[in-house]
């Protein structure tokens, strides 16, 4: 069950996809628009996996059987229609109700089913996703009589018993990138297809610097070159990787100057999961929806730049 986290964020981000594009709908039928964009985000995503079984039958009961779990979603929300609620916060719903509803018991327990759909809204969603997913799946798993409700949780396996500080590291960088434009500042963010802004990053190469992954990274995500003025700050996380396992992810931050010009997103969904790209003035930073781990890291840089304004 290592992966099972990664598995569903493919099978969220396929039916994302799905969901959005409603032109493909007419194109083709649903099999093979989702089989397309599944493989791609399979290969971008996940490439290595030996959990595709999982995401095939996951992805497959939410297609097959999405009328009916539209119907649950509106009974158990009925203040909520279903093309009122965000396309990723649906999607989740679908999720977890299909395996709250259809998977084996003995491989996803209900509350298993449950708590992995809350984890996805904190992930993926907005701000109130995971109270909101909570309340629709702990309201249709109350209709069901709260099967497994007793149950004691297995223990969850340690993966190796190895502590973090013995991971093997990811090194990443990252950039908060601006420029001067009409006696103001402004920011260039990316937007992932999730719903939230954030920072051009990229994995060093071939013992390259951090600076150096960031001029070689920065104009394939943002189409303007850069220069590094500065370091901001840097965060870490564990996650699990299909090949590799458990790893720790470093990322190094630093502010960097660009041209104020057009920007350009090449290859878009392709392009690690981004779909937007996007100056802002230094006002309306404040009010996007970033990532917690990104908010501290742009606020320094806000307030480094307004400081140099003064």
């Amino acid at each position: 069950m290592a992966h099972r986290h990664l598995s569903r964020s493919v099978v969220l981000q396929t039916l994302f996809e799905w969901d959005f594009d409603t032109s493909l709908i007419k194109e083709k039928s649903n099999t093979e628009q989702v089989e397309e964009i599944f493989e791609r985000n399979l290969a971008e995503f996940a490439p290595g996996s030996q959990d595709r079984p999982f995401m095939e039958s996951l992805l497959t009961s939410v297609v097959d059987k999405q009328k009916d779990l539209d119907l649950l979603i509106e009974k158990a929300a009925p203040d909520w229609p279903i093309n009122k609620i965000s396309i990723v916060d649906r999607n989740i719903l679908r999720i977890g109700l299909a395996e709250l509803l259809f998977a084996d018991r003995n491989e996803v327990p209900p509350k298993v089913a449950i708590n992995e759909a809350i984890e996805l809204a904190k992930s993926f969603g907005g701000d109130t996703s995971g109270k909101f997913v909570n309340g629709v799946l702990g309201a249709v798993y109350k209709e069901m009589g709260e099967p497994g409700k007793d149950e004691k949780p297995k223990p969850k396996k340690k993966y190796g018993n190895v502590p973090d500080s013995e991971l093997p590291v990811e090194s990443l960088a990252g950039a908060v990138v601006y420029a001067e434009h009409e006696g103001g500042i402004s920011l260039a963010l990316v937007h992932d297809i999730f719903g939230h802004w954030t920072l051009s990053k990229g994995k060093l190469e071939n013992g390259e610097s951090y600076e150096s992954c960031l001029v070689r990274k920065v104009p394939l995500e943002l189409g303007v070159p850069v220069t590094i003025k500065e370091k901001l700050g840097e965060n870490a996380y564990s996650t699990y990787h299909p090949e590799k396992g458990k790893i720790m992810k470093k990322i190094q931050y630093f502010l960097a100057e660009a041209p104020y010009q057009e920007l350009t997103l090449e290859n878009k969904v392709e392009k690690g999961g981004l779909d937007d790209v996007k100056w802002f003035k230094l006002a309306d930073i404040l009010d996007l929806n970033f990532y917690d781990d990104i908010l501290p890291i742009v606020t320094k840089a806000i307030t480094l730049l307004a400081e140099r304004a003064k």
